[in-house]
């Protein structure tokens, strides 16, 4: 490796073409990076004490050590950004003047200096070549030819905005951005293909344009260490039509998780979201690249249609809409087995179709219910461990049904209860229950984004509502306000202000009226109070049932789970415990603590047994031992994890004592149990982080 300061023009001027290979990602600058590189070039311009300005290296590679005196195209692989930016702003530039602003900057020596040589023909002419689309949309621009028909969204845009900046310039700015650009340095380092290691100089470098995304590293992983005949096999065959997939903007924004999801499948382990590079270089480095990059694009095409409403089948494409409304990125490793199974023939569409619906009826049930999302990892990577396939979809619901604790799927009737009191207003997805709720069974669709949520008793309450509600009037709008019962949809929002009910029932458009299957039935009321909003959450709420549907695997399926041989086990009550007396001060403490830790969350449970008393959500997360006088609480982390500055816990690890947790504390003081019960958070809270 060589490395030289150079100054950018002339750097430019002596190289006859830079190419950017086929493994680096395309141009990906956005705005803000446009600006801060025109303001700080208009700002060295302007002053005349700064002498120069850095730009950063450019980094590319040849068959031997050489300097851009030597004719052959030069491989960046770094500094692409910049190059394309600068190329952006001399255009730009070059069709903004007349005459010769200052030295070496009139429109023809910019042109057939920096961006053409006019010795050359072809692609030769170019000083710098892109891949892919961005070539031919970089090479429209400086030709000043209409953008092809799939152009580059980043050049296309990033051209124009450096071309309105111009344009605003006075004649003193103007000569100050061409100073500007004059005094742009960089660090020219050649690479010797024989003897550096373009890939691990690639990863250490530090350059100051856009972080690479882990796609990128990704792609220039596989691709990289290639013979060009093979590289420019593999981008054209696979990856190339990977990018195409995605589209420009989603690419960007979706294939990180994609291969994050496509990891997750593969091992079993969720890579961090910013480690997916260092997971898949372990995942890959015993693999063949063909193989694994032909497979990579497979699963492309799997997420693709699940994931960006590619799907050709129009009942999955729609089943799939709704999943992706709830947002829950953890269950795309499932997904795309499943999809491969139904690719493989394993699964017929029709199966598929109802096994995606039983996901969103689980995901949105918990939901409802107030279920944390903290086990939707767990669950969805481990589901299919062990799943025999031979009766794939009863085996499927049977799973869902064996789910226990905080990782259940709610029964019809918690779920019925829940749903009916929820705050269903201000959740995260009320326009996705709404339409959901509207639209099932529906084969004319109603677009829900064309009506606005109604309270039917209104948010402000008038002197009739109070009267109509009765004596308890507050508590009523309080409780019942954003709940299922008193929530509809309507087209005429304004219109029904916060009248009295009877009058939203009869105008013009009002409830009777109303054509929507949501408001059903809301016309027969002859007034709105409690009974009524319960009435209609019951009617709602039995609705759901239908929409979001419980497993009903066949019946010798539920004979199987409930025969299922479970470990006999005794069964114990607090009373039998000798050392938790009535009216003792052991009782007093552990009945205080027993109730704050379920206030905790609704997903813990006891379980008692013969020597102390189990808390868990998934597995134990603290055992309370009742001890003469005083409590034992054995905690489920490690000392070093736990903040307690009190310093009451003991590191109990490797000892051979009676709880599951590696912390023992000693409680015998009531004024000690909030703190203490801050400590027993801490072990749930690691646990419920964990999941």
């Amino acid at each position: 490796m060589k490395a030289t300061e150079a100054n950018l023009l002339g750097f430019l001027k002596k190289s006859q073409q830079f190419e950017i290979p086929i493994y680096q990602r395309t141009y990906s600058w956005t705005e803000p990076e446009c600006q801060q590189l025109f303001d700080d070039i208009l700002r060295t311009g302007r002053e005349e004490n700064i002498s120069a300005h850095f730009l950063g290296s450019i980094v590319y590679i040849e068959k031997g050590l050489f300097q851009v005196m030597d004719q052959q195209p030069l491989l960046v692989i770094d500094g692409q950004q910049r190059l394309t930016t600068i190329t952006l702003l001399i255009e730009a530039l070059a069709r903004n003047i007349d005459g010769e602003l200052i030295d070496g900057f009139s429109k023809e020596k910019l042109r057939n200096r920096y961006l053409l040589d006019p010795e050359e023909k072809d692609d030769r002419r170019y000083k710098l070549i892109l891949t892919q689309t961005d070539e031919s949309t970089l090479k429209a621009i400086i030709d000043q030819r209409d953008q092809p028909q799939e152009y580059s969204l980043r050049i296309h845009k990033n051209f124009e905005f450096l071309d309105k900046q111009i344009k605003r310039l006075a004649s003193d700015d103007l000569k100050s951005l061409c100073i500007g650009i004059s005094k742009l340095t960089i660090v020219d380092i050649s690479l010797n293909r024989d003897h550096d290691n373009p890939q691990l100089i690639f990863e250490s470098m530090n350059s100051t344009g856009r972080e690479l995304s882990q796609a990128d590293l990704i792609r220039n992983y596989i691709l990289m260490g290639l013979q060009p005949e093979h590289q420019k096999t593999l981008y054209n065959d696979y990856w190339r039509p990977m990018e195409i997939l995605f589209g420009q903007e989603a690419y960007s924004k979706f294939f990180d998780g994609f291969m994050r999801h496509y990891l997750t499948f593969k091992t079993g382990e969720i890579p961090n979201i910013r480690k997916v590079y260092e997971h898949f270089k372990m995942y890959a480095k015993e693999l063949d690249v063909t193989e694994i990059i032909a497979d990579i694009y497979r699963f492309a095409q799997y997420y693709c249609a699940m994931a960006l409403n590619q799907e050709p089948d129009t009942n999955l494409r729609s089943a799939f809409a709704d999943l992706r409304e709830l947002r829950v990125d953890p269950v795309y490793p499932f997904l795309l087995e499943l999809y491969d199974d139904y690719k493989s023939d394993k699964l017929t569409a029709k199966e598929l179709y109802e096994v995606v619906r039983l996901i969103e009826s689980y995901v949105f049930r918990r939901a409802a219910c107030k279920i944390p999302t903290n086990s939707h990892n767990k669950t969805f990577t481990t589901f299919m461990r062990g799943l025999d396939k031979e009766q794939y979809l009863t085996n499927i619901k049977v799973k869902f049904l064996s789910l226990q604790s905080y990782r259940r799927f709610p029964a019809d009737s918690e779920f019925q209860r829940k749903f009916k009191t929820h705050d269903l207003y201000n959740i995260r997805n009320r326009s996705y229950w709404l339409r959901r709720l509207e639209n099932h069974n529906r084969k004319e669709r109603v677009v829900i984004n064309e009506y606005t949520i109604e309270h039917i008793m209104p948010r402000t309450l008038t002197t009739e509502w109070e009267s109509d509600l009765g004596e308890d009037y507050s508590q009523l709008h309080e409780k019942y306000l954003h709940t299922l019962g008193n929530l509809t949809l309507t087209g005429y929002n304004a219109e029904y202000s916060n009248y009295p009910f009877i009058q939203k029932r009869d105008m013009k458009g009002g409830f009777r009226d109303s054509p929507l299957q949501i408001n059903k039935g809301l016309g027969n009321f002859d007034k709105w109070d409690k009974s009524s909003i319960e009435t209609r959450a019951d009617n709602l709420a039995q609705q759901a049932l239908s929409v979001w549907l419980y497993p009903q695997p066949f019946n010798e399926a539920i004979d199987q789970l409930k025969q299922e041989p479970e470990e006999p086990k005794d069964t114990y009550t607090i009373a039998e415990y000798p050392n938790l007396p009535n009216g003792g001060l052991a009782i007093k403490i552990f009945n205080q603590i027993r109730r704050e830790i379920f206030l905790m969350d609704p997903c813990i449970s006891e379980e008692v047994l013969k020597e102390y008393i189990a808390y868990k959500a998934e597995t134990n997360f603290v055992d309370i031992i009742p001890m003469e006088g005083y409590l034992c609480l054995s905690l489920n982390l490690k000392l070093h994890e736990l903040q307690d500055h009190k310093g009451l816990a003991r590191d109990v690890t490797g000892l051979d004592n009676i709880g599951n947790g590696d912390v023992e504390i000693d409680l015998n003081d009531i004024a000690d149990i909030d703190f203490v019960l801050g400590l027993v958070r801490q072990a749930f809270e690691k646990q419920m982080d964990n999941e």
